[in-house]
């Protein structure tokens, strides 16, 4: 049986900002290698490069997760470099909020993209490896928005709910091949989330009652951390997080 966090091979999309930034951080501060995914290459390029400096194992590889050839090869570098992949964490996701009759329909097929398709892509790059070893853990991020409906966010809660719905599905498939599945649902977080909504009214309502309930990025790279940090036989399924003051 193993446990913990040191030496495991982990691959973070969405790894450029935000809570894939401070996991990356976390779990390289505890001896994991990070594999860093992200569309911005400058911003993943300098975590890497700040991460080694320090004594860290940090690999960045440029990734845009609505490419399903780009996941493969940001995984399929994490094995040839590291020999595995133990980790895979889906984290890359986007929000911009806005009422339905606003028919923001672009928005709505990038959320599709990017929350949906971004984490089966990553399921399907880390899970050859994972059942050839019989060994591995698949994390993907839902919301509190995965477990409630709100107006103006109905497409951004039917991509978390599918999260949650697929992550489901695939927890009961690989039971054969001892991999665990791990859907954490963060609620109100300090990041850059809050940007990608166009409407500049919602964005305002939004950001306004965020700052004065988030908690900090680091408060789910300690959730990935203990799901991670548990022993093999242990699967925590799922984490439902939130600002003590949130209400929602």
């Amino acid at each position: 049986m193993t446990q913990g966090i040191e030496n495991k091979v982990v691959v973070i999309t969405g790894a450029s900002s935000g809570l894939g930034e401070a996991t990356a951080r976390h779990l390289a501060e505890r001896g994991a290698t990070v594999v860093l995914g992200a569309r911005r290459r400058d911003r993943i390029d300098a975590l890497a490069d700040e991460l080694t400096a320090k004594g860290y194992k940090a690999r960045a590889v440029q990734t845009d997760v609505t490419d399903r050839q780009q996941v493969s090869n940001l995984v399929d570098t994490a094995v040839s470099e590291f020999d595995r992949i133990d980790v895979m964490l889906n984290n890359a996701g986007l929000m911009p909020l806005a009422p339905l009759e606003r028919l923001k329909v672009d928005e709505w097929n990038r959320m599709i993209d990017v929350n949906i398709k971004g984490v089966l892509y990553g399921i399907a790059a880390a899970l050859p490896h994972m059942k050839a070893r019989k060994s591995g853990h698949i994390i993907n991020v839902s919301s509190v928005y995965g477990h409630v409906v709100d107006p103006g966010a109905a497409v951004y809660c039917a991509t978390k709910f599918a999260v949650r719905a697929l992550s489901e599905g695939l927890r009961k498939e690989v039971k054969p091949y001892n991999i665990r599945t791990t859907i954490i649902s963060p609620g109100a977080v300090s990041t850059e989330l809050l940007d990608h909504i166009s409407e500049r009214d919602i964005q305002a309502g939004t950001k306004e009652f965020v700052s004065k309930i988030a908690v900090g990025a680091d408060t789910f790279a300690r959730t990935v951390a203990f799901a991670v940090n548990e022993p093999d036989d242990v699967d925590i399924n799922e984490i439902l997080f939130r600002p003590t003051a949130q209400p929602v």
